[in-house]
């Protein structure tokens, strides 16, 4: 008799014990994938703001850059080479050809 108690007080022991596991592997899962702030969300915003870090880096360095190249000053060939580069200008009456590159096979 005392058996059968002990028996049945450890079944029902394991089946608490199976539903708290269960609870906890379902909150686990929430947690871990279908929260508004989920854990691969985390990571994803963690890499993102990683790349984001190293773009500013990288933009203040050139900023650095251009700020030391505007307080030094521009020659007229420079002058002349940015506009004819970036801008597309031309001296009036010089005809410009476009060269395109060849295509590799």
């Amino acid at each position: 008799m005392i058996r059968l108690i002990v028996r049945s007080l450890g079944a029902v022991g394991l089946t608490r014990r199976r539903i708290v596991v269960g609870i906890g592997l379902v909150a686990f899962m929430w947690v871990a994938f279908f929260d508004s702030h989920s854990l691969v969300r985390r990571l994803r915003w963690h890499h993102e703001a990683d790349q984001i870090r190293r773009a500013n880096q990288e933009l203040r360095a050139e900023i650095v850059y251009l700020r030391e190249k505007v307080s030094t000053g521009l020659d007229a060939g420079e002058i002349e080479q940015i506009a004819r580069t970036q801008y597309g200008m031309s001296r009036p009456g010089e005809t410009v050809y476009p060269i395109k590159p060849e295509k590799s096979h």
